[in-house]
């Protein structure tokens, strides 16, 4: 399987809004910021991990993907954070990787997405801010290419891949999945701006 594109998920767009005094009105607009925020630092940082999977699928194929995903998604995510001065990660209820285990929090939003998703409802963001920073969170979303490490080993997830993926992730629980489910969610951290009074 050649795939061309890679399209993980898709995020509800909303307007941008205008800065004026503070009121009620200005409080949802630093949230509709922050969401356009949060929502450019999560699609930017896919679009890198999309690029560099796609081509070493493309290259060397989906076990070699495994591996790369294995060596690089971590070092490439971090560039990102760094580029974006954020905390942002990939976390899940059902990780693949130990230290992408969802905490409490990130578990409630995980189940909130879920039942959107199962409800047949628009899926949007959720952007909290408290102690000066932001906390946004989106639903990552399976598409047919996820399934090939993500779906059911003998049926989406060949051979040689779930020998890679049982030699390097021995406690991997990110499989069983079907297109359209909630695989995860990105968690991202960020300074709120400071607003005058």
């Amino acid at each position: 399987m050649k795939p061309t594109a890679i399209v993980l998920f898709v995020l509800v767009g909303v307007l941008s809004c205008k800065q004026g005094p503070k009121s009620s009105v200005e409080v949802e607009s630093h949230q509709l910021d922050y969401m356009e925020m949060g929502k450019g630092y999560a699609q930017e940082t896919q679009k890198v991990l999309g690029k560099n999977l796609m081509q070493t699928i493309q290259n060397e194929g989906v076990a070699q993907a495994v591996v790369f995903c294995n060596e690089q998604a971590y070092p490439l995510t971090d560039s990102m954070a760094t580029r974006y001065k954020a905390k942002i990660k990939r976390v899940s209820d059902k990780p693949r990787n130990p230290d992408n285990k969802a905490n409490p929090m990130e578990l409630a939003h995980i189940n909130t997405f879920k039942e959107k998703v199962a409800q047949g409802d628009s899926i949007i963001p959720i952007v909290k801010e408290e102690n000066g920073k932001v906390h946004f969170y989106a639903p990552i979303i399976t598409q047919s290419l996820c399934l090939n490490c993500h779906g059911t080993p003998g049926k989406n997830i060949a051979p040689d891949v779930v020998r890679h993926l049982s030699e390097l992730y021995p406690q991997d629980q990110a499989i069983g999945y079907d297109v359209d489910q909630v695989r995860g969610i990105w968690s991202i951290v960020f300074d709120a701006e400071k607003r005058s009074e």
